[in-house]
């Protein structure tokens, strides 16, 4: 996440360390973390960083080595995807927010 000597906020980028521990996750995994990102999303704007650190305490044990910046950039994922809708720049995590999207019209056809 930004830190006091990143001055713009931007999220930090990866280091090799975390690179490594990202690249050993299965697909299983990840998806584990997009749906404990999408579990702690609702129909309200909610911070970025508030979703992605719900999420990280969802499997406390598994994924401790994970940083706080894939979260955000699988929350970028879910976003591309139509999963989450976003305002503001995902690239600054306490600047931005995320909804599930409201789907209109579907209670009416059910």
């Amino acid at each position: 996440m930004a830190s006091e000597n990143n001055p713009n906020d931007i999220d930090e980028p990866l280091d090799a360390e975390e690179l490594a521990a990202i690249a050993a996750l299965t697909p299983e995994d990840i998806q584990a973390i997009d749906d404990a990102l999408l579990k702690n999303a609702s129909n309200h704007w909610s911070k970025v960083a508030f979703i992605v650190g719900a999420a990280m305490y969802a499997y406390p044990d598994k994924f401790l080595d994970i940083p706080d910046v894939f979260y955000g950039d699988r929350v970028k994922v879910l976003v591309s995807q139509g999963l989450l809708e976003s305002q503001g720049n995902l690239s600054k995590m306490r600047f931005s927010e995320v909804r599930i999207p409201n789907v209109t019209g579907i209670a009416n056809e059910i």
